[in-house]
């Protein structure tokens, strides 16, 4: 609140300037970043206050913005009041901005209560608190293929073998502990991003060798490669093996922005480990269980390379098949809006 006092204007007017509005928080995906170690630690962020209103009719200055830099893939919950965690924004492409805290609004000085019959009003308003929330970010992987399959499958010395990638290899159950990222370079310029995903047991989908946060990298893929061990190393029966992650798949209730769900992803098959096969009788039955499916089996060897380029080119098949449909898809939900 204030009023004029100048020479020769012994009566100036109000001259109270408004509040300025206070800063916003926005979440900004960055292509260079791909973990969210950076908000472990610092869990509390605060966008800049708005100024205070001056005389001479100044308002105050606009509180400063935060961004929030999170890699591609991060999904934002918001904390209800019955402790719940709603999606409020998927952040699936770089350089995507999404406002998730807006600023509050300044108040009003004397200035702005004047009228013809009250020339001098004494009356201000205060101005608004900015949001405050509680929020849960969530990490999935953004890869067009994921490798599925048990523990010792071969599935980290396939995307060592097909990328750039080195993961942990070792011969015991749950080597890999977090997915693995590589990039596939095929001939004529065409790549895809294949992620190496944790082992899977019986039980995954409801949280057993915490398969649930494993299976939820793979909404966002494309195409799903299940590696089967078809050796006797690992004692288990190869059709088995297939049928029980399939299951798993099944059984996993995630779905992906487009509302598909895991089992409703394309599926290549691969009979891995056949350098070491010593009972052919399993590769056979293993194909012809999926020949009932109408799945073809690629029989390779991640660690040798036999039959690994067939294998890519039918995932890659696969993939462009996706594209098109989603290309074909887009034109007419543009036209439906």
């Amino acid at each position: 609140m204030a009023f004029r006092r100048e020479k020769f204007i012994p009566r100036g007017g109000p001259s109270g300037g408004d509040g300025g509005p206070g800063g916003s928080v926005f979440l900004v995906t960055n292509a260079n970043l791909n973990t969210l170690l950076n908000y472990r630690f610092q869990k509390s962020f605060s966008a800049g206050r708005g100024g205070h209103g001056e005389g001479s009719n100044r308002t105050g200055k606009t509180g400063q913005d935060i961004e929030l830099q999170v890699p591609a893939g991060t999904s934002v919950y918001e904390r209800t009041e019955d402790d719940a965690y709603v999606l409020v924004a998927d952040l699936t492409e770089n350089g995507q901005r999404v406002q998730i805290a807006k600023g509050g609004l300044g108040g009003h000085g004397n200035a702005s209560f004047a009228t013809a019959t009250n020339r001098a009003p004494r009356k201000t308003q205060p101005g608004l608190p900015g949001e405050e929330k509680d929020l849960r970010l969530h990490l999935k992987l953004l890869a067009d293929v994921g490798l599925v399959g048990f523990p010792n499958a071969g599935k980290s010395t396939m995307i060592s073998r097909i990328s750039a990638a080195r993961p942990k290899i070792a011969d015991y159950p749950f080597t890999t502990l977090v997915p693995n990222l590589g990039v596939v370079g095929l001939s004529g310029d065409r790549s895809f991003v294949v992620a190496d995903v944790p082992g899977l047991i019986e039980g995954a989908h409801a949280g057993h060798g915490l398969g649930h946060r494993f299976l939820s990298h793979l909404e966002r893929t494309k195409v799903l490669v299940h590696l089967v061990d078809v050796s006797s190393s690992s004692g288990r029966d190869p059709v088995e093996d297939y049928d029980i992650i399939t299951r798993e798949l099944e059984l996993f209730p995630g779905r992906d922005t487009s509302g598909e769900r895991l089992a409703e992803k394309p599926v290549v098959a691969a009979a891995n480990k056949i350098d070491a096969l010593d009972d052919p009788d399993r590769l056979t039955r293993l194909r012809a269980h999926l020949e009932q499916l109408g799945l073809p089996l690629f029989p390779i060897s991640a660690a040798t390379g036999e039959g690994v380029d067939a294998l890519l080119e039918a995932v890659w098949g696969k993939i462009a098949a996706g594209r098109e449909r989603a290309a074909a898809v887009a034109p007419m939900n543009s036209r439906t809006e």
